[in-house]
C-alpha cells in the first residue's frame, strides 16, 4: 500500500530544512481518508519540536490538491438514524479533521499551500490554513457540502477566518466553484501561478521566506492567531507587548539588527 502522505526534507542551508508534505492518493484526487488525516496530524506534532525545520509546503500528487473528505468511513451511517442515548461515533471522526486544521494553523513554521486542480470541501479547509497560498491558474475551489445534503462543519471557522464572514457565507451557502482569480479576489489565494510553473513559484516563495528569523516567525504566528480569537483587545495588546519584549531580549534581535547595520545577511538566513 502506498504512503498516503509523502514527506520530502530538503536542505535550505547549514542544518536548516524545508519539508514538502504531499497528499498522495491521486486516484481519489487526494481525498482525505482517516489514514491521511492521521499522517498529517503526526507530521504536525513532529514539526512542533523540530528546531531545524524552517517551513512546510503542502501540496497534492497527480495534478490535484485535495478533492475533500472521503466518505468511505461514513458509508454505513448515511441515512441511518442513531439509537437514542448512544454516542455518535461520527462526531469524533469529524472533529479529528478540525484538530488537523487547528494544528496546521498552529505550526511555528511558515506554511505554504500549493494548490493545483481540485481544492474542494476539506481541501478548501486545508488551503485556508496556509500562511501563503499559491494556486495554479486552473485550480478550482469550493465547499460543495450543502449541495450534497451535508454541512461544512469543521472547515467553516477556518473559511470565515480566511475570507471574512460575508465572503464565507457566499462560499459555504452556495456550494459554488470558484476559479483561482475569484479565490484571489476573495482573499484565499495570494498568488495565481500561470503556465504550469508551480514548482518554480514554490521555490521562489521558499527563497523569500528563507530570510526570516524562525523564532520571530513563530511568535508572529502566535500573535496572529490571538488576533483571530475572542481575546479582549487590552489582553491581546498585553500579550503582544510580552512577545515584543522577549524577542528584543532574545538571541535573534541583536543578530538581526547587527546584520542590518553591517548590510549582511543575518545568521538564520538561507538566502545567499
Amino acid at each position: 500500500m502506498h504512503d498516503t502522505l509523502l514527506i520530502d526534507r530538503a536542505p535550505l542551508g547549514a542544518d536548516l530544512f524545508c519539508e514538502t508534505w504531499t497528499l498522495n492518493d491521486p486516484a481519489s484526487r487526494n481525498a482525505l481518508t482517516d489514514a491521511m488525516v492521521d499522517a498529517l496530524l503526526g507530521a504536525c506534532t513532529r514539526a512542533q519540536s523540530d528546531g531545524a525545520l524552517r517551513g512546510v509546503v503542502l501540496r497534492g500528487a497527480g495534478g490535484h490538491f485535495c478533492a475533500g473528505g472521503s466518505l468511505g468511513g461514513f458509508a454505513k451511517a448515511i441515512g441511518q438514524p442513531l439509537d437514542a442515548g448512544v454516542p455518535d461515533p461520527l462526531v469524533p471522526l469529524n472533529r479529528r479533521f478540525g484538530a488537523l486544521l487547528q494544528a496546521l494553523c498552529g505550526l511555528p513554521q511558515w506554511l505554504v499551500v500549493a494548490a493545483e486542480g481540485a481544492a474542494m470541501g476539506g481541501g478548501l479547509g486545508l488551503a485556508c490554513c496556509g500562511d501563503l497560498v499559491l494556486a495554479d491558474a486552473d485550480a478550482q475551489f469550493g465547499a460543495p457540502e450543502v449541495t450534497l445534503g451535508l454541512v461544512p462543519a469543521q472547515i467553516a471557522p477556518f473559511v470565515v477566518r480566511r475570507l471574512g464572514p460575508a465572503a464565507a457565507r457566499r462560499w459555504l451557502l452556495s456550494g459554488a466553484r470558484w476559479d483561482s482569480v475569484a479565490a484571489q479576489q476573495a482573499g484565499l489565494v495570494d498568488e495565481v501561478v500561470v503556465d504550469g510553473a508551480m514548482d518554480e513559484a514554490v521555490q521562489a516563495t521558499i527563497q523569500r521566506l528563507a530570510a526570516t528569523a524562525p523564532q520571530a516567525i513563530a511568535a508572529t504566528k502566535h500573535l496572529l492567531l490571538q488576533v483571530q480569537s475572542a481575546l479582549p483587545l487590552p489582553a491581546l495588546l498585553d500579550d503582544a507587548a510580552h512577545l515584543f519584549a522577549r524577542a528584543l531580549r532574545g538571541p535573534e534581535a541583536p543578530q538581526g539588527l547587527a546584520a542590518f547595520t553591517a548590510r549582511k545577511a543575518p545568521p538564520w538566513s538561507a538566502v545567499a
